[in-house]
């Protein structure tokens, strides 16, 4: 008769990072269960392809008697004061619980660790580093806090290296150490480090401190740092670091830089190393941004001689992106719509960048959710003097009041007051609403941007449904 398996409990199972780490303990052996309030795509897809089942809303009874490990989320809902899943974990079973960082940190304990850090592309260029590895045969292991189209899953444990997306933001609520601190890399992809995460980060110099103990780190260890000095921030960061590193950058002097760039359906550059040229490297993905991603995965992957050039350049030829991520939603509707994480000003504007570079001639409407704290608090209203320019049309949807009591929380009418300062045609909508955002769009000439990191409480879905009945193939 076979050993028990061992037994791990999520609460907040249905975050992006959290869903990850729980496939990787079903990969060690462990019979995985979890809760939630909140389940949409694409983690919910995920999650029941894997085969986790979800106990909806949270209870002291989702706790299995015999539980040996409950890994808890960061968010304003998982605290003991509100939550009786969280009280009862933190009191009857607290020497068994841990955050999903620490939970990393054993599985990937004895490895080489590569971690990408940064405000944003940390997804995407960790998929990448994860992608061309696996396609090159060198077998990582990997965590991703996204979903990846290129994988089954999007955490996975092989013989080689680990690779890691580096979150700055707060590990747990009883644990205020941003989750890359857990990791002690060997080598740090440092991709930006532009203010984010206000509620938490209040300045900027209060956001650069984690990233300041990271590196302090990096160092104590003789690591490497790869940095974008296309970036101001991580420049800076990067000239300060006294130990070993490598530049990239996009249209600036670097170590590794993109030249020659050419934008289209697929996009292709030259690879370009310290004045000498590699070679041409082609991509679907679209926007400069990523082919800045890729040619920071090259100077991590080809600079710290991990793969060969050909291996690389057939690797990313063959990437997909992950999902939100400038990823088409409307394969069954002549009505192009596209998501993009809009959970920052750089996101979102790389996203419209992008949309606007690919689709010149197309009207672009954008529809956006405050979703994050650094958009629904006071001191982020000045960012919506800029953020759409280059849309023809936005429409808004009420921020979440989730953590509302934690910061300093603007509503609806305040959004919708300072945008409609700066631009000619701003809407609201709701779920009695959604259906006329469509109405009247011409497939021919319009191209739609969904910019959230939420779910428009669930209307996400049925945008993209209206789309492809109205616009059919």
């Amino acid at each position: 008769m076979s050993a028990t398996k061992p037994k791990a409990h999520f609460i907040g199972l249905c975050g992006a990072g959290m869903s990850a780490v729980a496939h990787l303990l079903q990969r060690r052996g462990f019979e995985v269960t979890g809760s939630d309030d909140g389940f949409y795509p694409p983690v919910s897809h995920y999650l029941t392809r894997i085969g986790l089942v979800l106990e909806p809303g949270y209870r002291a009874g989702n706790i299995p008697a015999d539980v040996d490990l409950i890994v808890i989320g960061k968010n304003a809902k998982l605290v003991p004061e509100t939550n009786e899943e969280v009280a009862l974990a933190l009191d009857q079973y607290r020497d068994k619980v841990k955050s999903f960082p620490e939970v990393l940190a054993d599985l990937s304990a004895e490895r080489e660790r590569i971690v990408v850090a940064g405000s944003y592309g940390k997804s995407t260029l960790t998929s990448m580093l994860a992608w061309v590895l696996i396609h090159a045969g060198r077998d990582p292991s990997w965590f991703i806090g996204a979903i990846p189209k290129n994988f089954d899953h999007s955490s996975g444990l092989g013989e080689g290296a680990f690779v890691f997306e580096g979150d700055e933001y707060p590990s747990a609520n009883w644990d205020d150490r941003a989750k890359f601190l857990h990791y002690d890399p060997s080598t740090v992809v440092l991709t930006s480090a532009c203010h984010d995460h206000v509620n938490i980060y209040p300045t900027l110099e209060n956001y650069h401190k984690p990233f300041v103990a990271l590196l302090q780190g990096l160092k104590a260890r003789n690591g490497r740092l790869i940095a974008c000095t296309g970036e101001d921030n991580a420049r800076a960061f990067y000239e300060a670091y006294p130990g070993e590193k490598i530049s990239y950058a996009v249209g600036r002097s670097a170590d590794w830089t993109a030249e020659d760039m050419k934008l289209g359906e697929v996009s292709s550059f030259t690879l370009v190393h310290q004045g000498e040229e590699i070679g041409r490297v082609e991509t679907s993905l679209l926007g400069r941004h990523n082919i800045e991603n890729i040619t920071g995965a090259a100077a991590c992957l080809l600079g710290g001689d991990l793969v060969r050039f050909e291996e690389f350049r057939a690797a990313i030829a063959r990437y997909d992106g992950i999902e939100r991520r400038l990823d088409r939603k409307t394969d069954r509707s002549v009505l192009p719509v596209y998501e993009g994480f809009g959970s920052s000003y750089e996101k979102a504007r790389s996203a419209i960048t992008a949309l606007k570079e690919h689709y010149k001639r197309r009207r672009l409407t954008i529809l956006f959710e405050p979703h994050t704290f650094t958009w629904r608090n006071r001191a982020a209203l000045a960012q919506y003097a800029t953020v759409f320019n280059g849309a023809a049309r936005i429409w808004l949807y009420a921020p979440p009041t989730q953590g509302a009591g934690t910061h300093d929380q603007v509503t609806l009418d305040e959004i919708h007051a300072e945008t409609v300062k700066h631009y000619a045609d701003v809407r609201t909508f709701d779920a009695e609403t959604y259906k006329s955002i469509l109405a009247d769009a011409d497939p021919a000439g319009d191209v739609v941007l969904i910019l959230s990191s939420g779910s428009f409480d669930g209307l996400l879905t049925k945008v993209i449904t209206e789309a492809e009945a109205r616009y059919p193939v």
